[in-house]
């Protein structure tokens, strides 16, 4: 199998300079990569009088729009995937979210993957006058909805959360339905990828092993019916290590079934996006 090499842009270490990206996402595109994955967070929250707060980010982290600036790549790109991972689905409007990310796959020609999850931070839900509590069935319905948006001109839906009467988005994306993806480790999700997903982001390290967990999601895809081999793998790799080491994990990976790897570079100490594109040249060169 041949496993599709992409980097994560370095979101919270970007800067503002817009053509520092341009230069960013050619320079993925140049070097070969398949795909430029963008991470989603709308608002930071001050942890300052929120005790026990636990969040991976705080306000003092950046944060690029990811559709928007998926929508600038594509005008600056041919070849590379553009892929979100992940859109925090259930905070966002469903059909607004789906005449978005088909306008992405317009602009790039099909070369959007949509990447979605339940989120962490209420902070948001809240702010963006969203249900924290029932976010994942939530997820559920927008799924269904957004395919059925994607592959008809016109949509009938009536679920509990959404209701859409004779009308659709126009255009519809290249690709019928934009393949979703799904990134977390809770087992309800993993349930959730194994019924309805094109593929899986892992996350956390899992104390059984990523092979155990991969098996739970094979198992529940086949009692949806469904292909466990159509079900895509995308882990991230950091910086960590010498390239002896990215080539043992890549092959532990392949073992696994994965599809894709993506580069983090973020947490790396490197002082501009040049510095970030000359390490993933680097990790690059040393698995490609």
């Amino acid at each position: 199998m041949t496993l599709r090499l992409g980097v994560i842009f370095p979101q919270t270490e970007s800067g503002t300079d817009p053509i520092a990206f341009r230069d960013y996402v050619q320079a993925a595109e140049e070097i070969g990569f398949d795909h430029l994955l963008l991470y989603d967070h709308v608002l930071g929250a001050d942890p300052t009088n929120r005790p026990g707060w636990r969040g991976n980010y705080t306000h003092r982290d950046s944060f690029q729009e990811p559709l928007v600036f998926l929508g600038y790549a594509a005008a600056l790109t041919k070849r590379i995937e553009l892929a979100t991972g992940v859109i925090i689905l259930p905070q966002r409007q469903t059909v607004l979210v789906a005449k978005q990310a088909a306008e992405i796959d317009v602009l790039s020609r099909g070369r959007l993957r949509f990447g979605v999850g339940v989120g962490w931070n209420e902070v948001e839900f809240q702010a963006l006058n969203e249900d924290f509590s029932n976010r994942g069935a939530r997820l559920v319905e927008q799924v269904a909805l957004l395919r059925e948006l994607w592959t008809k001109p016109l949509v009938t839906f009536h679920g509990r959360w959404h209701h859409v009467v004779d009308a659709g988005i126009n255009p519809l994306p290249v690709q019928r339905p934009i393949p979703i993806w799904m990134g977390g480790w809770d087992e309800r999700v993993l349930r959730r990828i194994g019924r309805l997903a094109d593929g899986w982001f892992p996350l956390r390290h899992p104390p059984e092993g990523w092979k155990a967990v991969i098996e739970r999601i094979h198992a529940y895809a086949r009692e949806a019916g469904r292909d466990p081999s159509a079900i895509g793998i995308n882990p991230r790799f950091s910086l960590r290590g010498n390239p002896d080491d990215w080539r043992k994990a890549r092959d532990e990976w392949l073992a696994f079934g994965a599809t894709h790897l993506s580069l983090n570079t973020m947490g790396a100490g490197l002082p501009s996006l040049d510095a970030h594109v000359d390490a993933m040249r680097r990790w690059w060169e040393a698995l490609s």
